[in-house]
């Protein structure tokens, strides 16, 4: 009877396992990004990002990775995206007031995930 019960313990451990990963990604939000050019002052590479006050939190921000995944222009520029494409970003910096974005890529990451010559685009981010 041990061995039944490990059975059922472990399927019910994988079942619960399989929905929070279901539920991460189907929770990312979304938003308008921009990108800035470098070069880029702090030593961490070249996929980095600024938050605005919406992803801020008085600081707490920085230091955080977000998944970076372009839906659509957010201007005239048709097809800014690059075929599915995502970004792993690490925030290094805060976004004042009259940033354009929730997210403002480096121009690298910008470049991985859609055209820069769109300026700014809807995406999708999750932690």
């Amino acid at each position: 009877m041990g061995g039944r019960y490990i059975g059922i313990e472990m399927k019910v451990s994988l079942t619960v396992c399989m929905i929070l990963c279901l539920t991460s990604i189907v929770h990312a939000d979304q938003g308008k990004a921009v990108f800035f050019e470098p070069p880029y002052t702090l030593d961490y590479g070249n996929m980095v990002a600024g938050v605005s006050d919406a992803l801020w939190n008085n600081g707490r921000a920085c230091g955080k990775s977000y998944r970076v995944k372009c839906l659509g222009g957010a201007n005239e520029a048709p097809h800014p995206c690059k075929n599915g494409n995502t970004a792993v970003v690490k925030v290094v910096d805060y976004c004042k007031a009259g940033c354009q974005g929730i997210i403002n890529l480096s121009k690298y990451a910008f470049s991985t995930i859609a055209d820069p010559d769109a300026g700014i685009i809807q995406v999708e981010f999750n932690e």
